[in-house]
């Protein structure tokens, strides 16, 4: 935009100073001697004409420049190192059972850590939410099990395996994702809960996802149904549908592992209820982590963990947390305190993350 803005005018300018010289040269005729006036008439008219076609070509450089910018992007992705994967351990389904040891993580050398020694369990089938203020290190946490980032310190086994002896592909092969953000692709519906490994599944399974995460009262309505195309980045969808197919996609993974962060974030009362019951059902039998924000969706869960600053600072189930009178105390009375003050129409659901 600089270059587009900066060059046209300057070469505009560049052009009136020239046609000013020769105005100047046709007022002295000593100067241009040998020269007819028909001959200077022709060729002042053809510098004229030089004028337009000069100001397109400065419009040639500012798209070069675009390109350039685009390029620089490209190779840098080119560039970038693939993840490391040093394991070959593989197994067709584990059990669940998940340990932390001890384990601290920085975004850098230099970094402050985000999570503090943390030192926890969480048996096959078992439901654990995390709860606390934005910034303490929830997403982190869940983000070291399919290896997004690799912890600096301590170790994580899954079934008393290191994480870092599974391959990458095994290991996320055992773990379903369900995130705020939903990322779709410019495809039909049925391509977007059935890609990836998933790819290839038969019709009435994706149907049967979509059912139970409650994505057929939408879908059913679409003008070619599951074969609808959802636009980039799923454009023509609202944010509650867009998480109803991440919901059914993790449904029809059918992994031993899930993680749900804010998973019903964008979903309306109504059918926040309606995904709620979907989601007991997904996760039974399952080795659950639960980030959530509003409490009242996880006071079932089998042990709560409280984070503070990346450290478990209260564990228990919820009327144990409630009578310690600590930090799940504090931000379950922060909770309902506001919502019996009333919701202003304009303000996000009590206990969100600013976006």
């Amino acid at each position: 935009v600089l270059t587009s803005a900066i060059s046209t005018p300057v070469i505009q300018f560049i052009v009136a100073c020239a046609m000013g010289l020769l105005v100047w040269l046709a007022l002295h005729p000593d100067i241009l001697a040998g020269i007819t006036p028909g001959q200077f008439i022709a060729f002042l008219t053809a510098a004229g004409m030089l004028a337009k076609p000069t100001r397109q070509l400065t419009e040639v450089n500012a798209t070069i420049q675009k390109g350039i910018a685009a390029s620089l992007s490209i190779f840098d992705l080119l560039d970038s190192q693939p993840e490391e994967d040093k394991g070959t351990y593989s197994v067709d389904r584990v059990r669940g059972d998940l340990e932390f040891r001890n384990v601290s993580f920085s975004y850098g050398e230099d970094a402050e850590p985000v999570l503090r020694d943390l030192d926890f369990t969480v048996k096959a089938g078992e439901t654990v939410a995390l709860v606390g203020k934005s910034g303490s290190g929830k997403t982190t946490l869940v983000s070291l099990l399919p290896r997004f980032y690799k912890h600096t310190q301590g170790e994580i086994l899954l079934d008393g395996q290191p994480l870092t002896s599974y391959s990458l592909e095994n290991l996320r092969k055992h773990i379903a994702l369900v995130t705020q953000h939903v990322t779709l692709f410019n495809d039909t519906l049925a391509a977007n809960m059935a890609y990836g490994e998933m790819a290839g599944a038969d019709e009435q399974r994706i149907i049967e996802a979509a059912e139970a995460a409650h994505a057929m009262e939408f879908i059913s309505k679409m003008p070619k149904g599951l074969q609808t195309l959802v636009g980039e980045n799923g454009v023509l969808l609202s944010g509650g549908q867009r998480q109803r197919l991440a919901i059914a996609r993790a449904i029809l993974k059918d992994a031993p592992v899930l993680i749900l962060d804010e998973a019903t974030s964008a979903l309306d009362t109504e059918s926040e209820r309606h995904i709620q019951s979907a989601l007991e059902a997904v996760m039974e039998g399952r080795t659950t982590l639960v980030i959530a924000h509003r409490l009242s969706t996880i006071e079932a869960a089998d042990r709560i963990m409280v984070l503070d600053q990346g450290r478990i600072v209260e564990s228990g189930r919820h009327d144990e947390l409630l009578a310690l009178e600590g930090h799940y105390a504090a931000l379950h009375r922060m909770q309902f305190s506001d919502a019996e003050d009333g919701p202003d129409d304009n303000a996000p659901p009590a206990g969100a993350e600013p976006a």
